[in-house]
């Protein structure tokens, strides 16, 4: 049973690999269909899990403060320490919408499952640059991506400039990157095991 997961053509494994190769040269490659599909999935989730956390979060706050002052005292205080979490839990949001979508968008492609989450992730920035010239020229009110939160986006009141900005741009643009591509490998193993199956069925019926 162990050679039958070795390479070579003459392995189950190296049908497959041979099979794959084929399919690959014809369908292969990014296909942007299946990513903005895939950005459509990570985008909707990062507005549920976003609210999710936003509700949780007033929930807490609300259990543990009894009066207006101890509000104040509690936000001023620990100001820092809320930067920190929510900058935590931002990324962690965007990585599981952004996984999730270069998921669906490696299963709808089949192939290059880096190069499907890669596309995802491209749909995210180009909307978001489309948006904001929208936003330049006709108001601000067309930079829809600024009021989800974790959404790349590009703001045009120079608030980017400062440190938070940065670090905000940086979660907002890399996490996302990292979990697309991912969960685009993820999409496309799920279609290899497939293939494994359909050779060893084959190579059975053959034998």
């Amino acid at each position: 049973m162990a050679s039958d997961n070795t390479s070579g053509a003459s392995t189950p494994k190296g049908r497959r690999n041979d099979v794959v190769a084929a399919e690959k040269e014809q369908f292969g490659g990014i296909k942007f269909g299946s990513a903005f599909f895939g950005w459509l999935t990570a985008i909707g989730l990062t507005v549920i899990l976003g609210a999710i956390a936003t509700a949780i979060g007033v929930g807490v706050g609300a259990a543990n403060i009894s009066s207006a002052n101890e509000a104040a005292n509690q936000a001023t205080g620990n100001a820092e320490t809320i930067g920190i979490v929510s900058g935590i839990i931002l990324a962690v949001i965007l990585f599981i919408s952004y996984y999730c979508g270069g998921y669906v968008a490696g299963r709808m492609a089949r192939f290059d499952g880096v190069k499907q989450g890669i596309a995802v992730w491209l749909w995210g920035i180009i909307i978001a640059i489309i948006l904001a010239i929208l936003a330049a020229v006709a108001g601000d009110q067309f930079n829809v991506l600024s009021s989800i939160g974790g959404a790349p986006s590009i703001p045009v009141d120079g608030s980017l400039l400062t440190a938070s900005g940065l670090i905000a741009l940086a979660i907002a643009v890399l996490v996302p990157l990292i979990g697309a591509i991912l969960g685009g490998k993820a999409g496309m193993h799920f279609h290899r095991k497939v293939d494994q199956v359909g050779v060893d069925h084959q190579s059975g019926r053959t034998t």
